[in-house]
């Protein structure tokens, strides 16, 4: 017969001419969690195997440096230490029910009422809210288990949303059909009641400026159109529908203005807004269709059909009327947009670009267009008197149409702007930025957007990366160390640390939310334009 013998690290084998016996050839100490050693090695180390007596006996030829490096080997054991780890826990449905759940929504959801929750579990709760400390929440599975005990079976919960549901249809059918007839009432008897709000903001601000430039046009188109028909001229006649174009475009301002004052609501969450830029943009093409539409169709007829004009005399009389009457509403928003520009901080051209306030610069671009309109008509209606030659006129009223073009064109572009979500001054979003840097809970802040959402409303968000140490030393600041130690030496047990993290670990997620909470507050406090902040924890 023949061996071999091969050695590699701890494992001698042994290759006899039959079979192959395989020898391990170590001692190996376990350690347990309880700190306990057991020597595997030692009861077996006495022991032989049949194939080692057929070793022995066999073979005469094994040298004596085999021999004196397996019992070198031997004297050195392999250690191996048994981590404790805590048991992965799968959680389910069953432990998310012990979500907490606030008062409102378990009586709208569960169809329960107040006195039903005046037997539950209550638990305090911080507030997200600055104006309160905490609030009272309920176990999501107490809610549920009283909804059961109330209505009897998921299906009588179920049929019961249901009919609350219709019954909510028809409360808000009956209530639009009682606020009709009210307003009928009213438009019959007269109200009597106080002025609202609304009513309100026609009296100030961008309010006032579109009332009074409602009035001044409506009475320079009825002028306007009685000249017209006088004259017959086709500058006059640019002139009227101007009027009438900003007459009907201020209206619709109004309108924008009443809207915006709306409260938000469940469907529109950040409010109304807005409507003064879509009434503002619904503005600008109004101009474009109606103004410089029409201007532009009726000069190109009188210069393919030109005709003789009629005395002038009654038409100078009301440009004259309507130059005074327009110059003195561009005033009006001309001091408006000056006030408001002061009070922001910004230059008179960086609020009319920016289109801060969307109804004052429609008033004062219409308006500043009225006054260069009239100058053009009253020009070119001299030259025809003068020279008798009509095609004046025409190109009189295509001037109009092209001012009227230009206006409406920066109308729609820059409300278009303002709609489509623009950032914020660069300089401005550099001092949110800083602001929080700034602050030592925050390591780094990232993928910063600051939204202008209208009406000097600005929307903030950030990811922001904090500073768990920080946090951590921010909620050890209100606990009593010397407790806290105390706690730390009593647990013993795999499930004292457990519970012992846990409690602490929920109320650090509570001191981070009091952080996040905090930072939300310095940043509308120093910026008042900030209404809204949205800070992603990373």
């Amino acid at each position: 017969g023949w061996q071999a013998s091969m050695k590699s690290g701890s494992l001698s084998y042994i290759l006899p001419c039959n079979r192959l016996p395989v020898q391990l050839m170590s001692q190996v100490r376990v350690y347990t969690s309880s700190g306990q050693k057991k020597d595997l090695g030692s009861e077996d180390r006495n022991r032989s195997t049949p194939e080692e007596t057929l070793h022995k006996v066999g073979t005469g030829r094994q040298d004596t440096t085999s021999a004196g490096q397996k019992q070198s080997f031997l004297k050195e054991p392999i250690q191996v230490k048994v981590k404790a780890v805590l048991k992965k826990r799968e959680y389910g449905p069953k432990y998310t029910q012990n979500n907490f759940i606030t008062g409102v929504r378990a009586i709208n959801e569960f169809c329960l009422k107040s006195s039903d929750l005046d037997q539950l579990r209550k638990i305090k709760r911080r507030s997200p809210h600055d104006d309160t400390e905490s609030f009272t929440v309920y176990l999501r599975s107490d809610v549920e288990a009283k909804s059961l005990e109330v209505w009897g079976s998921p299906e009588a919960l179920a049929r019961e949303r249901k009919r609350r549901k219709e019954a909510e249809i028809k409360y808000r059918e009956n209530l639009f059909r009682n606020q009709r007839l009210l307003r009928e009432y009213k438009e019959f008897f007269g109200n009597t009641k106080p002025r609202s709000s609304a009513a309100a903001m026609f009296f100030k601000g961008p309010g006032k400026v579109v009332m009074v430039a409602i009035c001044i046009n409506g009475l320079n188109f009825f002028f306007k159109l009685l000249a017209w028909v006088y004259t017959g001229s086709a500058s006059m006649f640019s002139e009227a529908i101007h009027s009438l174009a900003d007459t009907c475009n201020q209206a619709l301002l109004a309108l924008g203005i009443s809207q915006s004052a709306r409260t938000p609501d469940p469907s529109h969450p950040y409010g109304f807004t807005n409507m003064r830029y879509i009434a503002s943009l619904i503005s600008g093409v109004g101009i474009f269709m109606m103004g410089a539409g029409l201007s532009w169709y009726h000069g190109i007829i009188g210069l393919l059909h030109p005709h003789p004009i009629e005395s002038l005399l009654w038409a100078y009389c009301i440009l004259a009327g309507s130059l005074v009457s327009e110059g003195a509403t561009l005033l009006v928003a001309i001091n408006e947009i000056r006030r408001s520009a002061r009070a922001k901080g910004l230059s008179f051209y960086q609020y009319v670009v920016q289109s801060r306030d969307p109804s004052t610069n429609v008033v004062l671009l219409e308006d500043a267009a009225a006054v260069l309109s009239v100058a053009v008509a009253a020009t070119c209606m001299g030259l025809t008197s003068l020279t008798g030659n009509p095609y004046y006129d025409s190109v009189g009223s295509l001037g109009v149409g092209t001012l009227l073009g230009t206006v409406s064109a920066f109308l729609i572009y820059t409300n278009t702007e303002a709609l489509l979500g623009r950032s914020i001054q660069p300089e401005q979003l550099q001092r949110l930025t800083e602001l929080l840097e700034s602050d030592p809970v925050v390591r780094a802040i990232h993928d910063v957007k600051a939204t202008d959402m209208g009406m000097s409303k600005v929307r903030f968000k950030a990811e922001v990366d904090f500073d768990g140490r920080v946090v951590t030393r921010s909620y050890l600041e209100k606990q009593d160390i010397e407790q806290l130690l105390q706690e730390i030496q009593q647990v013993k047990t795999l499930e004292e640390l457990e519970a012992f993290m846990l409690k602490h670990g929920e109320n650090i997620i509570d001191t981070l939310g009091a952080e996040v909470d905090r930072l939300e507050k310095d940043l509308k406090q120093r910026n008042p334009d900030v209404r809204h902040v949205d800070l992603e924890i990373l």
